[in-house]
């Protein structure tokens, strides 16, 4: 018995390293994606075409205002890949070192609506009329965190309206939440794009369009705290590849 149970243990140590090493390279196989709220429609359903692609590989995502999302991975979120919903969020990520030099790229474009509840909805045309009487309540993301905010408020601002129209604000967390406040009747009016009013077109409507003083292009990038570049890699050849972009076109999205 004496002579056996070293091999026992031996064997059971080999069996358990095999099993750690699966663990491991399945662990290793996951592409964890942290991308803008109003992407999340369109990359789930990207996600099962990529995955069948690459046998083996599994995309988890993590949706939220780009915000937030660069405070996770500045405080050391394991993220392979960061797509922001504007410039300027990234551009904070490339200044911070977080990215891998030479994968920043542009992928989709955008744009920002009025929109009102579909039912009993208020009846507006241009920035201005949001200062009617008949509108109390304007949801929109905020604009210290979230980029359709910024956007928002930009506008507001170009118009000489910012001041009549931010007591009316009802701030979000992010831009679907805003979406979400229209679609219950919570306020009269809110700020989102063009690619969530399509979420819920039976429940909002979109009243106008509204320039911005720069084009809303969203941009994607592999970070340099994720565990897989390589699958990193992948997802950004996949979302550009033509595959990727008829996913995006249909869920509103527009060349970049």
């Amino acid at each position: 018995m004496r002579s056996i149970l070293p091999v026992q243990i031996a064997r059971r140590a080999a069996v358990l390293s095999l099993a750690l090493m699966a663990a491991s390279l399945a662990q290793a196989a996951d592409v964890t994606v942290s991308a803008a709220a109003s992407l999340t429609n369109a990359f789930k359903e990207l996600a099962p075409a990529f995955e069948a692609a690459h046998p083996g590989t599994k995309v988890q995502f993590n949706f939220a205002a780009s915000d937030a999302l660069l405070a996770q991975i500045t405080k050391g979120a394991p993220v392979d890949v960061f797509a922001s919903a504007d410039q300027e969020t990234m551009d904070k990520a490339q200044q911070q070192k977080l990215l891998v030099d030479g994968t920043r790229r542009n992928f989709v474009s955008n744009a920002l609506v009025v929109i009102t509840p579909a039912e009993n909805g208020v009846a507006l045309k241009t920035l201005a009329d949001l200062q009617q009487a008949g509108v109390k309540r304007i949801a929109l993301g905020k604009p210290e965190g979230v980029p359709a905010g910024r956007y928002a408020k930009g506008a507001l601002e170009k118009a000489k309206l910012w001041t009549a129209v931010e007591p009316k604000a009802v701030y979000a967390q992010n831009v679907r939440q805003a979406l979400d406040y229209v679609s219950r009747g919570e306020t009269e009016a809110g700020f989102v794009y063009a690619t969530d009013a399509l979420v819920l077109k039976d429940k909002v409507r979109i009243l106008f369009s509204v320039p911005t003083e720069t084009p809303i292009s969203y941009p994607i990038a592999i970070t340099n705290g994720g565990t897989n570049a390589a699958g990193g890699r992948q997802f950004l050849d996949f979302v550009a590849s033509a595959a990727g972009q008829a996913v995006l076109a249909r869920h509103g999205f527009q060349k970049p």
